[in-house]
């Protein structure tokens, strides 16, 4: 018996073990079986690091005659990517070295990139020179578009694709919610998707941070075309506004998440009636996700004048251990050839093998008759959508990290106390008195906060995290002040009520 237990065991363990033997193996004969090496840091998925990778390595084998090996480097998202690069270029320095043995720095946010060319951790991108027809105005790429920079003066890095965060919704539980489709961010404040909304947390993501920054613009704007009293005032006004607005989508939140593609996920699958996502997380799983009937379970719309277009770079690190094949990637990723990849379908001319990766082309010469035919989004052309938000950066662009922290702080450390309130407020008909005490934001005014909160986005962890127990403190006693007053309305409304009938 113990010799049978002993093999049984064993036979277990070879079963555990075998596929990290045979995924360790493939990796290194892959590795030492090609001429070249490509090291990337990157927040992209699976199919899309699959898709490019092979797609390069096509367009390297033909431009070279040598084979290459995409060596992925997936930590995490944006922030995650951040703490890796902070902590490689920390201990390079250090020690004395160049670099921290990454090439390629792939995907993310304009503000991500610009933060690692502010720290001189990125290198001039030699497509610009090699190709300077493809750059400026009346060129295929400009350098901003709908107030978002596409590339920056000293060309360290460069979009490759554009991205654009909106709503996506299932259609099915709207109609059980008996309500319409959502078209603005105002939309997802609607009481009657309390419990119902699905949102992203932006501390851990660059891209979903961008999100909460517009929505609040957005208001800004708003404010500033209807102002009576002053360009100061308006600005302050729509600070405010943006900020309850964003009071209210969390409120109605079922949670906050730090994976952007659980969003669709559950929207699609009833989870969640809506969301904030990314436009090709939206379109993937509408694509994919479908009734018996064929009706999609996932619809994305961009909301109108709520949302820009920005770019997802690409950047070659300094101290990059191979350099020529770092800087021909960059210059793949915005070539032609590399461009229809982004929307085309699988197995059509030029577009992705096996998955579509439903994302927006930066290129305006690739939204011909030819490519759209062969593309899984037929009707789009980004460059005459006239619903786009023209980002202004001198009105929120230096408040960026403190509204990211701001939400964490107003909205995910004090859920708990923020939902319960909302739900009581609900209940209670909508007390005027109590809406007002959930959404005092007057402890974080545009005039102190517009520009960044000195303390929040302090170096000092210590000072930080005081700023932030203190700002904590006061929207968790508002929120259960809010809570007790609207209690108390719904009681009295009941006492009312008992005395008026008959």
């Amino acid at each position: 018996m113990r010799t049978r237990a002993l093999v049984i065991l064993g036979l277990l363990a070879c079963i555990v073990a075998l596929p990290l033997v045979l995924r360790q193996a493939t990796s290194i004969r892959s590795a030492g079986a090609a001429d070249d090496r490509l090291v990337i840091l990157s927040p992209h998925n699976e199919t899309l690091r699959e898709e490019v990778g092979e797609a390069f390595a096509r367009y390297w084998k033909v431009s070279t005659g040598r084979s290459v090996y995409l060596d992925w480097r997936t930590p995490g998202g944006t922030s995650e990517i951040r703490m890796v690069l902070d902590a490689g270029f920390k201990a390079a320095r250090e020690t004395g070295r160049a670099g921290i043995g990454v090439d390629v720095l792939f995907g993310g946010g304009e503000p991500d990139f610009s933060g690692q060319a502010k720290h001189g951790r990125l290198v001039p991108l030699e497509v610009f020179t090699s190709h300077p027809e493809w750059f400026g105005p009346g060129a295929p790429i400009m350098s901003t578009f709908s107030g978002e920079r596409f590339y920056p003066p000293d060309h360290v890095w460069v979009g490759t694709c554009l991205s654009q965060f909106g709503i996506c919704y299932n259609p099915e539980v709207l109609r059980r919610l008996h309500l319409s489709p959502p078209k603005v961010w105002d939309d997802l404040g609607d009481p009657r998707y309390v419990g119902s909304i699905a949102l992203a947390d932006p501390t851990k993501s660059g891209s979903v941070a961008r999100s909460f920054e517009l929505l609040v613009q957005d208001q800004m704007q708003r404010a500033l075309t209807n102002q009576a009293a002053g360009r100061d005032a308006a600005l302050a006004t729509g600070w405010s506004n943006g900020l309850r607005l964003i009071q209210r989508m969390a409120a109605n939140a079922r949670y906050f998440t730090d994976s952007s593609s659980k969003i669709p996920q559950d929207v699609g699958q009833g989870n969640a009636a809506a969301g904030m996502c990314i436009d090709f997380y939206g379109r993937s799983y509408a694509a994919d996700l479908r009734t018996r009937d064929g009706a999609p379970r996932v619809v994305w719309i961009a909301p109108t004048g709520g949302s820009t277009l920005s770019a997802d770079p690409v950047g070659v690190l300094v101290g990059a251990p191979h350099p020529q094949v770092a800087q021909a990637f960059a210059g793949f990723c915005v070539s032609p050839q590399g461009q229809t990849l982004w929307f085309g379908k699988p197995g059509s001319p030029g577009g992705p093998l096996h998955r579509a990766l439903h994302r927006t082309p930066i290129r305006k010469d690739v939204y011909t008759p030819a490519n759209l035919a062969n593309s899984t989004m037929p009707a789009l052309n980004p460059y005459t959508d006239s619903g786009n938000l023209t980002y202004q950066r001198e009105l929120t662009g230096a408040a960026f990290n403190t509204l990211r922290l701001l939400v964490r702080v107003i909205c995910i450390d004090s859920h708990e106390e923020m939902k319960s309130a909302w739900r009581a407020i609900i209940a209670a008909g909508m007390p005027a008195d109590a809406l007002e005490v959930f959404a005092d934001v007057s402890i974080i005014p545009y005039a102190t906060c517009g520009k960044g909160d000195a303390d929040l986005d302090s170096g000092d962890p210590l000072r930080a995290e005081a700023r932030a127990a203190q700002l904590g403190a006061w929207f968790r006693a508002n929120y259960r002040k809010a809570e007790a007053m609207a209690r108390v309305a719904a009681v009295c409304d009941r006492h009312s009520s008992n005395r008026r009938r008959p």
